[in-house]
């Protein structure tokens, strides 16, 4: 009998609105516990292990303007600060210049999230919008963020009106 209710329950819960959906509503029990590590496993498994290209000043500069026009409004700028959409996002995009998101993460993981995005969580996918290239020159620039060379740091920290718009 109990195997009619709970899903009964969980059909009407659903059904009638009481999951919180908006932004700034609470936290579903195990919302991000779960979430989280199908996320993980999902890039785990697919995420490229070679590099697509090699991480070379051209290529890293490459990212940086890949990323000044198309993941700032997200992700920030070193320094600055959450844009009004950051700040109305959730889950909380990360600040890619915040110390404590500081890693090197494997460019493979990076690649993987540029081409496909991650569902329910804003973040879209590249694939069918950038170049295999363009695509795996932003994951570069994201995986070397800490130690790049001057030029892509110069253009990073650069005021946003005089970045290059293409």
């Amino acid at each position: 009998m109990g195997w009619i209710i709970l899903p009964a329950a969980v059909f009407l819960y659903l059904r009638f609105g009481y999951v919180p959906v908006a932004v700034n509503g609470p936290v579903i029990p195990l919302e991000q516990l779960l979430a989280g590590a199908a996320i993980e496993a999902k890039i785990a498994r697919e995420a490229p292990t070679e590099e697509g290209l090699s991480a070379t000043e051209p290529n890293l500069l490459a990212g940086a303007k890949i990323y000044r026009e198309q993941c700032v409004e997200c992700h920030g700028l070193p320094g600055g600060t959450k844009s009004v959409a950051a700040k109305g996002m959730f889950p909380d995009p990360p600040q890619f210049f915040e110390r404590k998101v500081m890693g090197n993460d494997p460019v493979g993981q990076n690649y993987w999230v540029v081409a496909n995005g991650i569902r329910l969580t804003g973040m879209p996918g590249y694939k069918g919008s950038l170049s295999e290239e363009q695509m795996w020159q932003v994951s570069q620039f994201l995986s070397k963020r800490g130690k790049l060379p001057e030029s892509a740091e110069k253009l990073v920290a650069s005021p946003a009106s005089s970045s290059p718009v293409h």
